[in-house]
């Protein structure tokens, strides 16, 4: 396995983990594929595998985060996590 597949596999199981304790709902099954596309695209994009995208990643793998990076981007740290758009997913 490589560090891609090892990431994807755990933004797959905290992301259920997350977002039950982001919200007092249990995610619809729109926001659970929304969770899944975001996490596959997600690691496409962060091309240093650091966990987290620039600006620029997110403009090259992902428009519609870059296009809402700063309002993402709630700690305001230059960075969006997989967590910052699930939260986002879940609003």
């Amino acid at each position: 396995m490589n560090v891609r597949n090892i990431l994807s596999g755990i933004f797959a199981v905290t992301a259920m983990a997350f977002a039950v304790s982001a919200s007092a709902q249990t995610p619809t099954a729109s926001q659970q594929k929304q969770i899944k596309e975001a996490e596959e695209k997600f690691v496409a994009a962060d091309k240093n595998a650091d966990g987290k995208l620039t600006l620029e990643e997110a403009k090259a793998g992902m428009p519609r985060i870059a296009s809402n990076f700063s309002k993402i981007d709630t700690n305001n740290d230059g960075f969006v996590t997989i967590e910052e758009i699930k939260v986002m997913i879940l609003k």
